[in-house]
């Protein structure tokens, strides 16, 4: 796919890695549909995105509300009168054992609402702008690209049994959204990245961060640039679809 021209929504565009692939797309000269729950970041975002040159708009909207997603996608065609691909960037944690024990007594399980709100967000909220991005541009008649972001967490990790079902579920989607949507010229991949140099990793304690690049074999953090060039590369290749790209600095050899 040539980026030039064409409109793409990302969701939880207002920092992080939604913003970095939304300033990524911006420079290859798309048009950006960005979709935040924080209004003052996404002010933010649309006025850099201009900056690089880019036609940006912003969208308030929840990816885990299904009348939100649908309104969304809506509003993005009326606005631009075209959808050509969406990345699927929000997300969030809340990280947590399922049962901490102390003395053989249960202290503590994980909460059903800590479970079911990154679910929600997570896994329902890819299923939701996914769903409607498709049917949007298989209703345009335009192929299309949908870009899920998943994580090397759905192999497993500790004290995230929320997250790693979320991002094993995305990973699963996508494989089967390739094959159901190539008929339409609709392309889907997913991007899993390892640890990114993002402000809340940035924050941890010295000496946690220490170990944990020790533990990846480039010894180092992602940069969120080499997350948002990976997009990229998925939007621009245009004989990739199916696959979850791992972007962890070997971290799953």
């Amino acid at each position: 796919m040539e980026l030039k021209g064409k409109v793409i929504v990302v969701t939880g565009a207002g920092q992080g890695l939604g913003l970095n692939t939304s300033l990524a797309l911006a420079a290859r000269g798309a048009s950006l549909a960005l979709v935040d729950l924080d209004e003052e970041h996404l002010a933010n975002a649309v006025k850099l995105c201009e900056e690089a040159g880019a036609q940006a708009r912003s969208y308030k909207a929840d990816v885990a509300s299904e009348s939100d997603v649908e309104r969304l996608f809506t509003e993005v065609v009326s606005d631009f009168g075209a959808l050509d691909g969406t990345v699927n960037n929000a997300g969030i944690t809340r990280d947590g054992l399922l049962v901490k024990a102390k003395d053989g007594k249960i202290i503590k399980k994980m909460d059903i609402k800590e479970w079911q709100t990154v679910i929600d967000v997570n896994l329902t909220g890819v299923f939701l702008c996914a769903r409607e991005a498709a049917a949007r541009m298989i209703e345009l008649g335009r192929p299309g690209v949908i870009i899920n972001i998943s994580s090397i967490s759905r192999a497993g990790n500790f004290g995230q049994t929320n997250y790693a079902a979320a991002k094993a579920g995305v990973a699963a989607m996508t494989v089967t959204w390739a094959k159901e949507l190539a008929r339409y010229g609709i392309r889907v991949a997913a991007i899993a990245p390892g640890f990114v140099n993002t402000p809340m990793v940035a924050s941890m304690n010295p000496h946690a961060l220490e170990k944990l690049e020790g533990g990846i074999p480039l010894k180092r953090l992602a940069h969120p640039d080499e997350i948002a060039h990976t997009a990229v590369f998925l939007f621009e290749n245009d004989y990739v679809t199916g696959r979850v790209m791992e972007v962890d600095g070997g971290l799953r050899i």
